[in-house]
């Protein structure tokens, strides 16, 4: 038994688990105030804990890499829309810095144990679960649950431990160390990218239980009510906006987007109202139309390769037919999520959340898909094996060209007909994904690596960012999606900057360096990167706020002006300026770019996107004809915004010192690290 309460009443802590899986003991790490004044919580102090405690070089699937499950300092503290947690770890798909981020109920039960994040070391010699509350920390015996889905497992563990038990698991396709594996909660929700899903499974680390009951004190907790109240009132504005929308409609403002000369600032009042009915599915027509979704590979374009009459047939109204319930994350005045019900069609299930755009593209656009029913069956194997819906989506578009060119075939794929749309082919290679059967096995672990085993012809299908498959958004239509892909620490994201997400968070209310970005943007201004560094570097210091926050990224984009920097102020005492939070933000990603540095990577020239995904040699037709994007020319205003330097990725000393990292640069001024084990299954 040991106890782990305290309470500064800041909104954290002041202390963290770390759990060694080796021998099967634990211990805590206490930090002082001056720490949360650095990185405030979630992914700043997981950046921080791992900087400090991982070798650097050491093999991201062994023993030496440490997975880490953070909260954030607004979580649980009555502010809105804090509700998610992070996972931090080297990553076994690209070698470097890996976060995901997942939602749900897991988060405030974790940080009711006392705790402000876990942290799990090296290897257990069999599987385990961690049972932890906020008196006892326990390592129980995992044999009877490896092998079930990630429903069943949660299911057992919260009849073991009751209803207050919350669920962190991975299902088998972590357990099968797929680089596509995610860690799941809540019944199908998924912290998916970065493979962390695959470094729990090689500690044989089944599932995190959290089951705390204490309260998080704060410093001023009737003014965080306040905020709360006044933020949630203007979010309910304008909801008679809701009675016009549907597919049609979304589809029109695709035709529009599409059609138009000038690019037009995004409403956040659309935008909530969209999300609050349809949630994420709302796009799915509206992305097709406009050029924003990947099609064919990459390959296509929507309007002519998945036209409206196709696409409307995955959207927003198709998936409304079988909503039983909607639900919300916890603290979430929006509830864009939905369960389902599908009793029709030949893959009936019982139970389901509603897929996000992203497995709606990702299985029917990006694979000329309009099977529904069929999306429904991958959504559900994909939630119960724990993967990522994004990787494995483009892993299966990249298999269905492979065999169009000859490169797949005979026994190995079961004779299937690996055609674009062929729904039935399409559920059974995600099958034997999952269960790394035949061809399954090469694929499972993503594109990179299979087109390695595949030979260099398949190379040219392989879309990918540095080891991670792209999102649905297409840098050719949003170019600001290009620079994130190349130059996060963790490539590939959509969530971070982009040009509409910076229309969405409208940073100019609140800091003078923002600028106020136009109504209108000509087609050529949109291409232009030379004058968009630091609106882009400014995004993604914000994000960084977010997730140190723990809070849900939608929360700052569907208007309402979210008083974030208020919030922290209230939960901490603490009086900084916005300019001060910024700065703090900026010190995360710095962080997180140097964990790279040190790993010998350099995003300009590890993480370059595939030429599909900067249209290179330009599409012929559709909305991106002709636009060719050229990598170098999208990360320099962002390089120069952040002081890297872009030959070799080194960060400004003299910026890293005015941050308080000065020990950090001195680490990355020594001799590089080597990369021992990395690429470990090429």
């Amino acid at each position: 038994m040991s106890e782990t309460t305290r309470n500064p009443g800041k909104g954290y802590w002041g202390r963290v688990l770390h759990v060694d899986l080796s021998n099967g003991t634990h211990d805590f790490e206490d930090f002082d105030e001056e720490f949360y004044r650095k990185y405030l919580g979630g992914i700043g102090l997981g950046a921080r804990v791992l900087w400090e405690r991982l070798r650097p070089g050491c093999d991201p699937m062994g023993p030496e890499n440490i997975l880490g499950f953070t909260t954030g300092l607004l979580t649980d503290t009555g502010a809105l829309f804090m509700g998610r947690f992070n996972l931090v770890g080297k990553s076994p798909s690209t070698g470097g810095w890996g976060d995901a981020n997942g939602g749900g109920y897991f988060a405030p039960a974790l940080k009711r144990c006392g705790v402000d994040a876990v942290f799990f070391h090296g290897k257990s010699p069999h599987p385990v679960y961690l049972h932890m509350n906020d008196q006892t920390v326990e390592i129980k015996d995992a044999s009877d649950l490896w092998g079930k889905d990630t429903s069943m497992t949660e299911t057992l563990l919260r009849d073991r431990h009751g209803k207050r038990a919350q669920v962190a698991c991975i299902g088998p396709g972590g357990e099968r160390l797929s680089y596509m594996a995610g860690v799941c909660n809540d019944g199908g929700r998924i912290a998916a990218r970065s493979g962390l899903g695959a470094v729990m499974g090689s500690k044989l680390l089944k599932a995190v239980v959290a089951a705390g009951k204490k309260k998080i004190g704060v410093d001023d907790r009737d003014h965080i009510k306040t905020l709360s109240k006044k933020f949630r009132k203007r979010l309910q504005e304008k909801a008679g906006l809701k009675k016009i929308m549907g597919d049609r409609v979304f589809g029109l403002v695709g035709w529009l987007t599409r059609k138009g000369p000038l690019y037009t600032r995004q409403p956040a009042d659309l935008f909530r109202l969209m999300m609050s009915k349809y949630g994420t599915s709302s796009m799915t027509a509206m992305s097709a139309e406009s050029g924003d979704s990947p099609v064919k590979n990459w390959g296509g374009v929507g309007y002519l390769d998945f036209p409206l009459e196709r696409s409307q047939k995955i959207g927003a109204g198709a998936l409304a037919r079988y909503q039983i319930k909607r639900y919300g994350c916890f603290s979430c005045p929006l509830r864009c999520g939905a369960i389902l019900k599908v009793e029709d069609g030949p893959y009936p299930v019982e139970e389901m959340h509603r897929p996000e755009y992203e497995t709606l593209c990702a299985f029917g656009t990006l694979l000329l898909n309009d099977d529904l029913h069929s999306i429904f069956k991958i959504n559900d194997l994909l939630n119960r094996a724990g993967l990522d819906s994004i990787s494995c989506g483009g892993t299966v578009a990249f298999a269905i060209e492979c065999f169009e060119n000859g490169l797949l075939h005979g026994q190995d794929i079961e004779g299937l007909e690996l055609r674009w749309g062929n729904s039935k082919a399409i559920i059974r290679l995600v099958e034997m994904i999952i269960s790394r059967q035949g061809i399954g096995d090469i694929l499972a672990d993503g594109v990179k690596i299979a087109a390695r085993k595949l030979g260099p012809e398949a190379e040219a299908f392989a879309v990918h960012c540095g080891g991670m498959e792209p999102p649905m958004h297409d840098p050719k239509f949003d170019p600001g999606f290009g620079t994130a892909y190349l130059c996060e620490p963790a490539p590939s994201r959509h969530m971070v900057s982009s040009y509409m997400l910076l229309d969405l968070l409208r940073l100019d209310r609140h800091f003078n360096r923002a600028g106020k970005p136009p109504a209108f943007m000509t087609s050529r201004e949109r291409l232009r990167f030379e004058n968009k560094g630091e609106a882009m570097a400014l995004g993604s210091y914000f994000r960084m706020l977010v997730d140190c926050a723990g809070g849900c990224v939608f929360g700052v984009q569907v208007g309402g002006d979210m008083p974030l920097l208020q919030w922290f102020n209230a939960a901490t005492g603490w009086d900084f300026s916005d300019e001060d939070y910024l700065t703090l933000g900026e010190r995360v990603e710095q962080l997180r770019h140097a964990f790279n540095v040190r790993e010998g990577l350099n995003p300009v020239r590890d993480f370059r996107p595939h030429a599909r995904i900067t249209g290179s040699p330009p599409l012929d037709k559709g909305p991106a004809k002709g636009v060719s994007l050229p990598p170098d020319a999208m990360a320099q205003p962002f390089y120069d915004a952040l002081g890297w330097d872009m030959e070799t990725g080194m960060p400004d000393p003299k910026r890293m010192e005015s941050l308080g990292l000065d020990d950090v640069m001195e680490t990355l001024s020594k001799k590089p690290f080597s990369r021992d084990g990395d690429d470990s299954k090429t």
